[in-house]
């Protein structure tokens, strides 16, 4: 009986403290800010989390990937707070009621460019015909499959007149991660993506950007969920993306700040 009495008021002791426990732990995971980013923004973002995660007050869980692929996503039910692609995916889900009107930002834009293997020759593609010559030779050519700057690389083949030529060649990737690394391994030869993409991957060296007669600068954007949790934290990341302090870190991933 004494025992059981022990028991009961070491039991009732420590529910304050599983309490507490609970109360620490629990609004930690809801109080996350869920953001989707897209692979061109992937460098400069996680210079900037330190920075984002101040500005919010609150942590931030990421997932990276292609702007299409977020696009469906998000089409199909996925929960998040904010979102970072492409302008005109962003204006598709405010007019699907996704986004809230009135949150859309550009935060920066990057050119498409060319990255070969570190280590090997940088081949020349500093004019049409060089460029030209490039793709006929190389044996293997990387190409993200929906990729923001993909239309524009594939328009450039069509202008060459090369399209039919290079087609065996082509190797289509799911994400920007994947072509790198099958860049960095020699799975491919050669390979496009935007500079912010090239520049910061492991054993991959930026080759050059687009000749400036096929070039396009990509502009990544953000928006903020109709049915995020926190808009004032969301906000505030935003705000902390587009501020003077961020744009050293938005140059150093190969980007341009959109102020």
């Amino acid at each position: 009986m004494t025992n059981s009495r022990s028991r009961a008021g070491l039991w009732a002791a420590c529910l304050p403290a599983f309490a507490l426990f609970a109360a620490q732990t629990l609004p930690a995971q809801d109080n996350e800010i869920h953001i989707l980013c897209s692979n061109g923004f992937h460098a400069a973002f996680e210079k900037l989390l330190p920075q984002a995660e101040h500005a919010a007050g609150h942590p931030v869980k990421v997932r990276f990937g292609t702007s299409a692929s977020f696009k469906q996503a998000i089409e199909g039910g996925e929960q998040f707070d904010l979102v970072i692609v492409t302008p005109q995916i962003v204006d598709d889900l405010i007019k699907e009621g996704k986004i809230a009107a009135g949150t859309k930002v550009d935060l920066a834009s990057s050119g498409i460019g060319i990255g070969v293997r570190a280590g090997q020759p940088k081949p020349d593609v500093s004019s049409a015909q060089a460029i030209k010559q490039t793709l006929l030779q190389a044996k293997s050519i990387g190409i993200v499959k929906v990729g923001a700057g993909t239309p524009t690389v594939l328009d450039m083949l069509k202008n060459l007149g090369i399209s039919e030529n290079v087609q065996p060649k082509i190797v289509f990737q799911p994400g920007a991660d994947q072509s790198m690394k099958d860049l960095a391994g020699g799975q491919v030869a050669i390979a496009f993506g935007l500079i912010s993409e090239i520049q910061p991957a492991p054993g991959v060296q930026l080759v050059g950007p687009l000749p400036a007669e096929f070039q396009r600068k990509i502009v990544l954007s953000a928006g903020i969920a109709s049915a995020a949790k926190n808009r004032d934290a969301a906000n505030a990341i935003i705000k902390s993306f587009t501020s003077a302090k961020a744009e050293a870190a938005i140059k150093a991933a190969g980007m341009d700040p959109v102020r």
